[in-house]
This record gives structure tokens, sequence and C-alpha cells, in this order.
């Protein structure tokens, strides 16, 4: 049995859970406590060294340690429905739009986050190794997730989906930075009308609530 080492309020492993729910893949779950540290233990070390949520154990054994890895694994291992493209122009735009979210959204929000909680007070960055918080860069995370809403509502006018005309991992990555951002207090406003209407649309897929 594949097993998904999870923690119900993180954004990281939502996005795995989310994927598998629309593989159909089924899967046992692990939660893994983050705000006692349960990831830092010896324990959970064992399993994943990098400290991190989430993790995949696949039937064969292999820990799978960050969602690239993990999508990757699941459409190779469902092909359908496809989230990653078929063709490769498909990919290519699916792969690409992906990397946007990821970059301009969720580090965005976790910079944000991360450098300005005091429950994260020297963990600035995720992983094994203590960094210390920059208060400057909670400021830029927080504009930079505001400039991501812009970016997405002008792309989204006129579009169903995030990229290449199906659903697709870079909407499912999408789902969790606009609804995470509310860690930095930030969220889609009126005037971003095509946001909001996609973001409705994702809402009716029961993958959407887990």
């Amino acid at each position: 049995m594949i097993t998904l080492y999870d923690c119900a309020t993180a954004p990281s492993p939502r996005r795995a859970r989310i994927l598998l729910a629309e593989k159909g893949i089924p899967h046992a779950t692990i939660q893994v406590d983050l705000r006692s540290g349960e990831q830092m233990g010896d324990a959970f070390r064992r399993i994943n060294p990098q400290c991190t949520v989430p993790a995949l154990v696949t039937e064969e054994g292999t820990v799978l340690t960050d969602n690239a890895a993990i999508a990757a694994y699941a459409e190779a291992l469902r092909p359908e429905p496809a989230l990653l493209g078929r063709t490769p122009l498909e990919k290519a735009e699916i792969a690409s739009w992906n990397w946007r979210v990821e970059f301009e959204g969720l580090l965005a929000i976790a910079e944000g986050l991360r450098n300005a909680s005091p429950a994260m007070v020297n963990r600035a960055l995720p992983g094994p190794r203590d960094y210390a918080q920059i208060p400057a860069l909670a400021e830029r995370g927080a504009q930079r997730v505001r400039d991501f809403f812009d970016t997405l509502d002008a792309h989204l006018a006129g579009r169903e989906f995030i990229a290449a005309g199906m659903f697709s991992i870079a909407d499912i990555t999408a789902v969790v930075a606009v609804d995470f951002a509310r860690a930095v207090k930030v969220k889609p406003g009126e005037q971003h009308a095509h946001l909001q209407r996609w973001r409705a649309a994702m809402a009716q897929r029961p993958s959407m609530s887990l």
C-alpha cells in the first residue's frame, strides 16, 4: 500500500492529497504534527531526512519527498486522468505555469509567513537546519503575493483552467496557493473577478475539500 505522510494544516501535503484524489490512487495516510515539531524527531528523520512533508512511500518502498516527484510517480502509475498534459506542448505549458505558481505564489507566501511568524523564529526555511528570519523578506513576500494575484487574474480572463485548456496540476497548485495566502493576510479582492470565478469553479471538484 502506498503511504502518504501528511499534515492536514500545511499547504505542501495538501497538493499531494488533491493529486492522489484526482488520480483515484488508494493510499494510507499518516499525519505528522508540524506544530509540535514531530518532523524534526528521529522517527520521521528516518523516513525523510529533509524533515518535510509530504513524503510518499511507494509500493516498492521508495520514499518520494517532494511534490514534483510525487506528481511524476502518480502520472506514470495512473496516466488517466492526465494532470501533466498529453502532448508535448500541453506538457510544456502546464509545467511552465505550475512552476510560476510555485515561484510567484507559494514561495512568496512562504517568504512572508516564515519571516514574520513568531512560531517560526529561526525556522525561516523548511528542512533540518535552522535559518534566522529576515523581516524585510516578510514585507516583500506579501507584496509578491498581491502581484501574483493580479497576474493570475489577468491570465484567467477567458480561461476555464490555468494551462493548456484542461484541468491540471497547475490548477491544483494554484488552488493551494490562493487558499494559503490567508496566512499572510492576502486574499482575492473584488478586482480579481476572473480569479474568483475560477476558484468558485474549482470548489465544485470534491478533491478541493481535502
